[in-house]
């Protein structure tokens, strides 16, 4: 793209011709369209817009077009995208920042621009390439269900669990004996075992 402008810069203006050093990079600056995410919502509760936006712009500052929203609070997260403006932003050459790339791949709108080049470069008809999409998106759809009807499911029973733990009963143990007693009885019983050996002589 610099290479087209600073030929038709060189050939449009005459002074260029003698001094093509001063063609360069740093004389002029390319500002490409963003597709990015816009913050709203409270403290520590985010809810984004998808929007594009000059990349000067400030973050939540002004924008050139909705394209949807995004809510990372739910599981699976909440996501509601036009695709087809998407779409037409992407192939305007709009640069979606990492994020909005997996956004758009996870609604399909990076398979769809896929597809249709291949339309374009003729490895198929867009016929086929609807069935393809249509085949993707209903599986897309149950895989995604399935997420929250599993997530669901785990939080029921989570919910559902008792909270009063139960106490497992404390064993008494026999208090040990002392050393000094046992010591002292041993005598004792040693005693009438000696008289009965005298008697018995």
């Amino acid at each position: 793209m610099f290479g087209v402008f600073a030929l038709r810069a060189y050939i449009c203006i005459p002074f260029l011709r003698k001094k093509p050093y001063l063609i360069t990079t740093k004389n002029f600056y390319f500002m490409a369209v963003k597709m990015r995410l816009q913050r709203h919502g409270s403290k520590k509760r985010p809810f984004y817009f998808i929007v594009v936006a000059d990349g000067r712009a400030p973050r939540d500052g002004k924008f050139i077009q909705k394209l949807g929203t995004y809510n990372p609070l739910t599981v699976p997260a909440t996501i509601q995208v036009d695709r087809q403006k998407a779409l037409d932003w992407l192939q305007k050459g709009a640069q979606p920042t990492d994020t909005v790339r997996r956004i758009l791949s996870f609604k399909g709108v990076l398979y769809l621009k896929h597809l249709l080049r291949g339309v374009s470069l003729g490895l198929f008809d867009e016929a086929g390439a609807m069935e393809k999409f249509t085949a993707w998106t209903a599986e897309h759809d149950s895989n995604v269900s399935r997420r929250q009807g599993a997530h669901k499911k785990a939080r029921n029973d989570k919910r559902d669990q008792p909270v009063v733990k139960k106490v497992a009963p404390k064993t008494e143990e026999a208090p040990a004996a002392d050393p000094v007693e046992a010591t002292a009885e041993a005598p004792e019983s040693e005693a009438p075992a000696s008289e009965e050996t005298k008697t018995e002589e």
